[in-house]
């Protein structure tokens, strides 16, 4: 099953506001999801965007692809800098028999 995180538009006639979801990526738009993450309302000011940053990562190292506008705005916000881990270097000692 392929998963994707997408915008669900909510919201009346030209007043939309839209639900960040992991959902198949065969449901339609506004259809059955799987997860909501976050919310993001661009006509607010400044715009609204919250997002819970551990379950957006989760669903990303699990294999879900973000479309080209939830990317955009993952980026614009910070999401993906929280998955940067500072890994420890780890020192390699080979010790020769002499």
């Amino acid at each position: 099953m392929a998963v994707k995180i997408r915008l669900r538009r909510m919201g009346s006639k030209k007043n939309p506001f839209y639900r960040i979801v992991v959902a198949d990526s065969r449901a339609p738009r506004d259809g059955k999801f799987i997860e909501e993450i976050g919310i993001y309302n661009p006509l607010t000011e400044p715009i609204t965007f919250k997002v819970d940053n551990e379950k957006a990562n989760d669903w990303i190292s699990k294999g879900a692809k973000p479309t080209d506008t939830v990317n955009r705005l993952f980026n614009n916000h910070g999401v993906y800098s929280s998955t940067e881990e500072v890994k420890p270097e780890v020192e390699t000692t080979e010790e020769t028999e002499a």
